[in-house]
């Protein structure tokens, strides 16, 4: 007989409780009490939405070029192999045999508890900036619906430093003024040898209009209002389709998460029909790969990194995602899917940029190395430019915008069921029953918490957010894991609890999936880790440096990220005690062990293994040992 400690109870049978129809269950889940993913499909989708985002479309062609081109692809899919694909496949299981989030779902070991606070502090700080990201794709989208683009030239808005001419040539004219294109950067006039900025359209419609940019962080400014309403209507978007949870963004993703895949097609179809295509995609993956560069340890490290960054392991959306799954669900096929998809993104979307600026390079008469860029450079300077050079340019500017903001938002949904799933399982008798309201809440506070990236020193605070807390804090939350996972909870043991949901599976099968979680996994991540810390250096936009308080706010901010490791380690070793006093040994002991509330949310899932006789043994072997354990269990606070 299971006990069931919930409302709404009808009746107890001998394996299974049957609950009250309620009005936010669907009849059809496996866990009416929690909800579970409409379909197969929603969960898919929902998971590549959530690993394929900008990072695929602004940094990995970026990071192909710059390390070696179609050489690059040894490196990014080994460590694809080696440490992204087990890494995925580790907390995508976690999740779903425990159906927590990645809050609770750290009852498995008690003393890193804060490991799972930590991820989710680090979603929130994320999901900040990545609305703020949402909000600039939103306002250049809007941008591009008139002829011509705004960028497209030199207008009102431009200063004299601004330049669009299509000769490759600088030329002082009779008044010793500097002649340019699109190039940036300091052009000396050599009858005069006066030093000129120059800078393209677009570079400066980014920085005067777009942004409205400050000279640095201590001049704030106002609020850019334009962009402030578009950071609005970003929330609106967000809090709209998850205003009950996966069962409405589950339905959202089949657009957000398919149309960016139409969109990278038509522009790479239109991209390699025009001229000076080939140049680029030879500068990204061609002939002109550099295999020397796989000596060199800086590669093998970026290509690690970009593969954690983009699988979004150790941010606990995995863990959130795949807890919404049914108990049996193969998330072992689900992996490969997710994140071999994920990774082919990565190089299709390469192709589509690079095609289009080797024919920018090709039109200004320049290598296509001086128009390659990363980053907010490539989305809203060169990217932007290249298309306004193209037949109907507003109609491919505004594809390229639409992309950019349906792969945003497909992330920002993932990091936003996050926050409100840690907040439902750790409160369910305050907000079970009120799911939407918590999502509003939630995107209402996020939005307050953006404006000050939307101020004119706005994108200051987007770049020092994203240097000091979507870094190195991610791998070294990954090390935890593994460490909590693997060599604490036990990684047989683990092995086993997958077997329960996946079924019976030999030796030779999880041979490679020991090797890499207890080895070469955590190895690589250590080695990037310290790789990482000893080489980090301030982080800057263009030329501009951040002030001393700057750098000081960005490492409290990875202070507030990770003191909740060692704080809710003490507050459970604390907690730890019986009528005897206990030796710290014995405290630390009690809570590298699995809680009593570790185990399959449905009592009809546990088997032998978690069967409720089983917990009252244990129950009543440690009372026998006069030993009360009480650790964060159904709250986190």
């Amino acid at each position: 007989m299971c006990v069931c400690k919930k409302k709404k109870i009808i009746t107890v049978g001998q394996n299974v409780c049957i609950f009250k129809k309620d009005a936010h269950v669907d009849p059809g889940d496996e866990n009416p009490d929690r909800g579970n993913w409409a379909n197969k499909t929603d969960y898919i989708l929902s998971m590549i939405g959530y690993a394929v985002g900008l990072g695929n479309i602004w940094r990995f062609p970026y990071l192909a070029y710059k390390n070696g081109g179609g050489a690059f692809l040894i490196p990014y899919f080994t460590m694809l192999v080696v440490a992204g694909i087990p890494l995925f496949f580790l907390e995508s299981a976690f999740g779903q045999f425990c159906s927590q989030g990645p809050i609770n779902a750290w009852k498995a070991v008690p003393i890193l508890q804060g490991v799972g606070i930590a991820a989710v502090m680090v979603t929130l700080v994320v999901s900040i900036y990545y609305n703020v990201i949402i909000a600039y794709s939103l306002y250049y989208m809007f941008a591009s619906m008139q002829s011509p683009l705004p960028w497209s030239d030199c207008f009102s808005w431009a200063d004299s430093s601004c330049s669009n001419m299509s000769a490759g040539d600088l030329f002082c004219n009779e008044s010793s003024v500097l002649a340019a294109n699109l190039t940036q950067g300091n052009n000396t006039c050599a009858s005069s040898n006066m030093s000129v900025s120059v800078q393209s359209p677009s570079e400066q419609y980014w920085d005067r209009v777009a942004l409205q940019r400050s000279s640095g962080l201590d001049e704030t400014g106002p609020v850019v209002w334009h962009l402030a309403l578009c950071l609005l209507l970003s929330s609106l978007f967000v809090a709209a389709a998850l205003i009950r949870g996966i069962k409405s963004s589950g339905k959202v993703v089949y657009f957000t998460a398919t149309f960016p895949y139409v969109v990278i097609l038509i522009l790479l179809i239109r991209g390699v029909t025009l001229e000076g295509a080939r140049d680029g995609i030879e500068f990204y993956i061609g002939s002109k790969s550099n295999l020397a560069k796989l000596t060199e340890a800086e590669v093998w490290k970026d290509a690690a990194t970009q593969t954690f960054y983009s699988l979004s392991i150790g941010w606990g959306g995995l863990v959130t995602l795949s807890s919404y799954n049914n108990f049996h669900n193969n998330m072992f096929k689900d992996t490969f899917a997710v994140t071999l998809t994920n990774a082919g993104t990565s190089v299709l979307a390469g192709f589509a940029i690079f095609s289009i600026l080797g024919h920018m390079a090709h039109v200004y008469n320049i290598p296509v190395d001086k128009v390659v860029k990363e980053g907010f450079g490539l989305a809203f300077i060169a990217y932007p430019d290249a298309l306004s050079k193209l037949p109907i340019s507003p109609l491919w500017s505004v594809l390229f915008f639409v992309m950019l903001l349906t792969v945003g938002l497909d992330s920002q949904f993932a990091g936003i069921e996050v926050l409100t799933t840690c907040l439902v399982d750790a409160f369910p008798k305050y907000f079970k029953s009120k799911r939407g309201i918590v999502t509003v809440a939630t995107c209402s506070i996020l939005y307050l918490l953006g404006l000050p990236c939307v101020t004119r020193a706005g994108i200051y605070w987007v770049t020092l957010i994203d240097q000091f807390a979507a870094t190195w804090v991610m791998m070294l939350l990954v090390v935890l894991e593994i460490i909590g996972i693997v060599f604490i909870y036990g990684g047989n043991r683990f092995i086993k609890d997958i077997e329960m949901m996946l079924g019976k599976k030999s030796f030779a099968f999880w041979l490679w999936w020991r090797a890499c979680w207890f080895f070469i996994s955590p190895c690589i991540i250590l080695v990037i880790l310290g790789w990482s810390i000893a080489t980090f250096s301030p982080p800057t936009y263009g030329k501009v440096q951040y002030p001393g308080w700057g750098l000081a706010l960005g490492w409290s901010l990875v202070a507030f990220v990770l003191i909740w490791i060692p704080v809710v380690a003490l507050y459970n070793l604390r907690k730890a005690r019986g009528r005897f006093i206990f030796v710290f040994s014995q405290r630390f002991k009690s809570l590298c062990s699995p809680s009593e509330e570790w185990h399959p949310y449905l009592d009809i899932h546990r088997g032998e293994r978690y069967s409720e006789e089983r917990c009252y043994n244990r129950k009543d072997h440690k009372n026998h040992h006069e030993v009360d354990v009480s650790v964060i269990s159904s709250s986190w606070l």
